[in-house]
């Protein structure tokens, strides 16, 4: 007879085997179940009437609305908007430079004892005549709205910068007057300065008001450009407005 195998191996402990059954798997058997009975699936669900879908109560439609919660809209940011500026006029000499500043409706305002050297800086002026009383280096008007400069004579030049409705008005003499980024300027210039240099940028409404005898010409100042292309290089030449 062959020798008897070997025993059994002993039961395990009391506790070392989880009955618990597994959710899942319930929950995947109780799906198999219901999609093994095809089309009686829809048989054991209930019946709902025409009183109980929203579609056909209006009742049931209004008390499903969802109100708006009231929320502070959030204001639109703005980018390179101008900022009005309202500080105290100023009228000082810094340095080598004097600052004329934030003067409104000023028709007398005038700087005197001016050296050559220096120089004239008008800032956000509006409604003022500023009277430069000498000569000086050079004088700039910058973002300023109807604002009238009148000049003895300057070493370089007379500017306008970001203005709306400016006048110059020079009694000696000007070498250059630069007009950039301005909408309505108006040159007048004496019979000393009428051989000035008159250099115009990005701008509109400019004139120039040259003296024939004891008069004045206007005179416009092209806005208009025509740009041909001849031998490979350009030429620009002005042009009448249409």
């Amino acid at each position: 007879l062959p020798p008897p195998g070997p025993a059994p191996p002993p039961p395990p402990p009391a506790g070392a085997l989880d009955l618990t059954p597994d959710p899942s798997k319930a929950a995947r058997g109780d799906l198999l179940a219901a999609l093994n009975k095809g089309a009686d699936v829809t048989k054991g669900l209930k019946k709902v009437s025409d009183d109980q879908k929203t579609h056909k109560n209006p009742n049931l439609r209004a008390g499903a609305i969802v109100k708006a919660v009231d929320k502070t809209p959030t204001p639109a940011k703005t980018y390179g908007k101008a900022v009005d500026v309202n500080k105290p006029p100023k009228l000082e000499l810094d340095g080598k430079r004097w600052n004329v500043e934030y003067f409104k409706n000023k028709p007398d305002i005038e700087i005197n004892e001016l050296e050559v050297n220096q120089s004239v800086y008008v800032f956000k002026c509006e409604g003022s005549t500023i009277k430069v009383n000498g000569k000086c280096n050079n004088i700039i008007i910058d973002s300023c709205k109807k604002v009238a400069v009148v000049f003895g004579s300057v070493v370089s030049s007379c500017e306008f910068i970001n203005c709306q409705s400016v006048q110059m008005q020079v009694l000696g003499k000007v070498p250059t007057i630069s007009v950039e980024k301005t909408d309505g300027c108006q040159m007048f210039l004496n019979a000393e300065s009428v051989g000035a240099e008159i250099v115009s940028a990005k701008s509109s409404e400019m004139n120039v008001m040259v003296p024939v005898g004891d008069d004045f010409v206007e005179q416009p100042i092209p806005e208009q450009f025509k740009t041909v292309i001849a031998d490979g290089k350009l030429k620009t030449s002005a042009t009448e407005s249409v």
